[in-house]
């Protein structure tokens, strides 16, 4: 009876999911993320400004009835976090936010994927260098950990590497739109001809061939180096940042998997440097993303560097090994002896579960009960 896509969760998953929201909330306040709950629905113009085409295709679009004014159900509570900074947050100092709520997307990501996830997620405003990507990627995987969620490797990529080739050739639109697609499906073939109807110089031709091959673990960056000497000083910059990262982050989480894709896209319209996405062994989805955005704010007013990441709270429970909580559970008589309700009151305050029982219903699934002993009420 629920759209497709669209999925409910019942007991006992909303409990472990409750109390995983509290943990990572608990976990992004040690950090000094300070949580925000930014509206459900805003006027479009707000909501879209600055994050491109692919999140306007996602977005749920009504008709405020009170302006006639256009609206939007947010597809990702990114934008708005952006614009939290910029206009209600004003200081020059770094801002951390934390942030949980739902969204609405008009088609899934991938395969089975959620069109209403519980995104979660923080967002670091104010500093331009790689130290900051190096907190959010460590507290991101702090999260995965929080969760349960075991054997995880990140994925590690620079929009920077692929925009300043395309510079470097001097692309037109169409072209570099067509490069995009053939890099995303890793259609060697395909990029070979395209190449060669360009007629590109062959050291530039070289290296955006070169970017179809240059996946896999961070010594491949030394391979990068050398296939990109030639490349400017943008793309030589963005690998000396990718391998600054790796090592810090390394550093920090010595079992680490690490894998480099210079060929790995997503978000090409939305992200302005380093992009990072975690992965579990067999999953084709990415448990969790982000990278950099320094760009996102201008369009409120207030540009400043900026970097992220989100995951969804459903996810994360599926895919984790937690454990509920026991709570004690105890059944109570129906009754109006004050000396019950004091009683249930105090049990409550300890944490315990006391279920009132009704009128000709038995609860057999409880095991203990209060009853009364020398007119004191005791569990039994």
């Amino acid at each position: 009876m629920l759209p497709e896509g669209v999925e409910e969760v019942l007991p006992p998953q909303t409990e472990l999911m409750e109390q995983l929201r509290r943990e990572i909330i608990d976990l992004f306040q040690s950090w000094g993320y300070e949580l925000v709950i930014p509206p459900l629905m805003e006027y479009l113009e707000s909501l879209l400004t600055g994050a491109g085409h692919d999140l306007d295709l996602q977005t749920f679009k009504i008709t405020d009835q009170l302006t006639g004014r256009l609206m939007g159900v947010r597809a990702d509570i990114t934008p708005q976090i952006a614009r939290i900074d910029a206009h209600r947050m004003k200081n020059d100092s770094p801002n951390r936010f934390c942030y949980l709520g739902p969204v609405l997307q008009t088609n899934p990501k991938g395969l089975s994927a959620s069109r209403n996830p519980l995104q979660i997620g923080a967002e670091l405003f104010g500093h331009d260098g790689l130290e900051s990507d190096v907190e959010v990627i460590c507290l991101m995987l702090a999260v995965l950990e929080k969760a349960g969620i075991k054997s995880v490797f990140i994925d590690l990529g620079h929009i920077e590497i692929f925009r300043g080739l395309v510079q470097q050739a001097e692309l037109n639109g169409d072209q570099e739109h067509q490069l995009f697609d053939v890099l995303q499906r890793k259609a060697v073939s395909e990029l070979k001809e395209c190449l060669a109807e360009w007629k590109l110089p062959p050291a530039v031709a070289e290296m955006l061939e070169a970017l179809v091959d240059l996946n896999g673990e961070k010594e491949i960056l030394l391979d990068a180096k050398k296939r990109f000497s030639k490349a400017g000083k943008n793309v030589q910059q963005a690998l000396s940042d990718l391998t600054e990262i790796v090592e810090q982050v390394s550093a920090r989480i010595t079992d680490l998997s690490v894998n480099i894709d210079l060929a790995e896209l997503r978000g090409f319209h939305y992200h302005t440097g380093v992009m990072f996405a975690a992965y579990l062994p067999g999953q084709g989805q990415a448990i969790a993303r982000g990278g950099r955005y320094d760009e996102i704010g201008e369009v409120f007013g207030r540009a400043r560097p900026a970097t992220g990441f989100s995951t969804d709270l459903k996810s994360l429970v599926r895919s984790g090994e937690l454990q509920s909580k026991e709570i004690e559970t105890i059944l109570a008589p129906w009754s109006d002896d004050p000396t019950l309700a004091e009683a249930i009151s105090n049990l409550r305050q300890e944490g315990k579960r006391i279920i009132n029982q009704l009128p000709g219903h038995d609860d057999n699934l409880v095991n203990k009960k209060l009853g009364k002993e020398n007119g004191k009420w005791i569990i039994k």
